[in-house]
C-alpha cells in the first residue's frame, strides 16, 4: 500500500480525527457506535472522519459477525516521522 502524505496530513489536521485515533490506540478493534459515543456529533459525521482516516491508510477495518471494527494502522504515521519528524529533529538535538 502506498501512503499518500498529503491525505495523512490532511487526515491529522482534523482535532476530531487525532481524538479518534487516540481512541483506537488506547483499544483498538471498536464499532461506529463505540467511537461516535467518544465525539459530539452523529453517527454519519463520526462515519464521515473514520472513512477520511481510512482514506489516508491511518486505520483498517474488518467484519465481525454484523460488526464492522476500526483498528489502528500506525504504518502512515511511522513513514511521517521516518520522513518528517526525526530528520528535524535529530538535527535540532545537534
Amino acid at each position: 500500500m502506498s501512503v499518500n502524505v498529503d491525505e495523512v496530513f490532511k487526515a491529522l489536521a482534523d482535532a476530531n480525527r487525532r481524538h479518534l485515533l487516540d481512541c483506537l490506540y488506547r483499544r483498538d478493534g471498536q464499532t461506529l457506535n463505540e467511537l461516535a459515543g467518544e465525539l459530539d456529533m452523529t453517527r454519519f459525521g463520526t462515519m464521515k472522519h473514520l472513512r477520511i482516516l481510512e482514506d489516508a491508510g491511518l486505520i483498517v477495518t474488518r467484519k465481525q459477525g454484523r460488526h464492522k471494527l476500526h483498528s489502528l494502522n500506525p504504518g502512515p504515521i511511522r513513514l511521517v516521522y521516518d520522513r518528517w519528524v526525526s530528520k528535524y529533529a535529530s538535527r535540532a538535538a545537534g
